[in-house]
């Protein structure tokens, strides 16, 4: 099998997580500069056999799309013009944020380190990845 890779996108800066081959875990890989997101995919995708890519899709309560689809659609239809074989989708991203502070103060992180943006990007990847991969097993169950 191949790994499933997602991404939170930012403006300034972008989380990533990846699946292991078997698509089983999730695991946050880095946060890279969004200006340096598209040549560190391709890069990756050259070392590693991805079989899709997963976009967090923001969504307001009211499922409105945030302002943040404004640089997530033109980056999405960049990628897909350079990965034409690559599956590529938005996955709903809602209280990833919340659920990734969540997580760095059950893990015990000191205040510091659960103020570092770039790490709260790379477990709202992981979250984003974890419940996609959670509802196709639902799915196929």
């Amino acid at each position: 099998m191949s790994r499933i890779l997602a991404i939170d996108y930012g403006r300034k800066r972008t989380g990533i997580a990846v699946s292991d081959p078997l698509q089983l875990i999730a695991n946050g890989l880095t946060t890279v500069p969004t200006h340096q997101l598209m040549d560190f995919l391709l890069t990756y995708i050259r070392q590693e056999k991805v079989e899709r890519i997963l976009i967090g899709h923001p969504k307001q309560m009211n499922n409105e799309e945030s302002e943040n689809m404004k640089h997530i659609i033109p980056f999405m239809n960049r990628l897909k013009k350079l990965l034409p074989d690559m599956a590529v989708e938005l996955v709903d991203e809602r209280f990833t944020s919340v659920l990734a502070h969540q997580a760095m103060l059950a893990g015990g992180l000191k205040k510091k380190d659960r103020q570092n943006k770039a790490l709260v990007d790379e477990i709202s990847a992981t979250i984003i990845l974890q419940s996609y991969m959670e509802s196709k097993r639902n799915f196929n169950v």
